[in-house]
């Protein structure tokens, strides 16, 4: 059962092989404005982060210009994993290693938020710093750890400084 006064942010970062312009990249950005699209209709779906481009790939996170972000806010987590798990998300989430790293450290994290609240990237950097230094809380965890919504808080200030971590999950 959803507890209706939080709701389940997520963020996701995924480091790039090539440019975002290249060639190799040509069928992951022909395929952001439909995979958007298909999250704004889905249901469960309440918000996710853009710039006035209408997708996040010019935002920038951690200082690094080869890191992409996706951020987004679900009534829960079965809503955002109905979503991930079907259609051209699906499709696109099977080819990631074409077209992202992989890396060691956790790219995903997952929190939950006051009814509401709409998260920063300092917040998201937070977030996915914590759960690699400390592995699944209830501050920061992931799909495969999950915590129920108690005393959710937005943070507050910039993020601390990056630690190393292990692979706890892939980039999607």
């Amino acid at each position: 059962m959803t507890d209706a006064a939080f709701e389940l942010a997520q963020v996701n970062i995924a480091r790039l092989r090539f440019p975002l312009d290249s060639p190799e990249l040509k069928d992951f950005v022909d395929h952001l404005d439909p995979v958007n699209a298909d999250a704004d209709a889905a249901s469960g779906f309440l918000w996710r982060l853009q710039s006035e481009g209408g997708d996040a790939t010019d935002i920038p996170v951690f200082d690094d210009a080869w890191l992409i972000v996706n951020m987004s806010v679900w009534r829960d987590a079965n809503a955002l994993t109905a979503f991930m798990y079907q259609g051209r998300h699906r499709e696109m989430l099977a080819r990631r290693r074409e077209w992202f790293e992989r890396v060691r450290e956790a790219m995903t994290a997952l929190w939950w938020v006051p009814a509401g609240h709409r998260p920063t990237v300092a917040e998201a950097e937070a977030r996915l710093l914590h759960l690699r230094a400390h592995g699944p809380t209830p501050y920061a965890f992931t799909l495969r750890t999950s915590f129920p919504a108690q005393h959710a808080e937005p943070v507050p200030g910039e993020a601390p400084a990056r630690g190393v971590t292990e692979d706890l999950e892939c980039p999607v």
